[in-house]
């Protein structure tokens, strides 16, 4: 994998033993996803969004087929390279912002590079920068459990790309928000998008996300049944 194709998917598949027997969640999927994009996956819930956003950010292994970024493969890596790809590569975002309550936002974002090695002081620095990118540095000092959902999302956003990640992955970032909460959340991911040259790939419900995209997916029945742009 060379040039502009930052992740490739090929014959991916994800199943699971249940009592009424093997459960094929994702079927044979190919997939591929250039520099700078933004791309999402769309679907009726259960139709494994968030099973394909694992197995590609690296969350979760597949029972069958790779994943590669720039040519490595994930399927290759020990459990130690395998975190460290996630750690240095990947960002993500979840419906719910899974911050640690008892931290403060600074603290909550500054996480991932303290994990790294870096020093506190250049962690809160960068944390504070992201922080101000997201409209919550006069935040930045208060517990996450004092924020409200739509600032957690947004303090959640700056913690995934507080590292600098090849790819932003973003799970139903607006599913769990207002109206207008999902409205600064969905216009937040465009403009970071644009602004910091990201590559971003999508699990959303929310059509007007979608549409901002330059490639949509739809799963149905474990498969990718079309690719292209999504009209709203």
């Amino acid at each position: 994998m060379r040039g502009d194709t930052v992740l490739v998917a090929r014959g991916l598949r994800k199943a699971f033993a249940t009592s009424a027997g093997e459960l094929v969640v994702l079927d044979g999927l190919d997939l591929e996803l250039k520099r700078g994009e933004m791309a999402a996956v769309v679907g009726p819930s259960g139709a494994g969004k968030s099973t394909l956003l694992y197995l590609l950010a690296g969350l979760d292994r597949p029972t069958a087929g790779e994943v590669e970024y720039d040519g490595e493969r994930l399927d290759t890596m020990s459990a130690d390279e395998l975190a460290r790809h996630r750690n240095q590569r990947i960002g993500f975002v979840w419906q719910l912002a899974n911050l640690l309550p008892e931290f403060t936002a600074r603290e909550n974002v500054a996480l991932p590079l303290l994990v790294r090695g870096e020093s506190r002081e250049r962690a809160g620095q960068e944390a504070e920068r992201w922080l101000g990118e997201v409209g919550l540095a006069e935040r930045a000092d208060h517990l996450a459990g004092e924020l409200s959902g739509g600032e957690q999302q947004r303090a959640a956003l700056a913690r995934a790309l507080v590292t600098g990640p090849a790819v932003l992955f973003a799970d139903e970032p607006t599913g769990n928000l207002d109206a207008a909460s999902s409205d600064r959340i969905l216009e937040l991911l465009v403009s970071l998008h644009r602004t910091h040259a990201l590559t971003s790939f999508w699990a959303t419900h929310n059509l007007e996300l979608a549409g901002r995209c330059n490639r949509v997916w739809r799963l149905e029945r474990g498969r990718l049944a079309t690719a292209g742009r999504l009209t709203t």
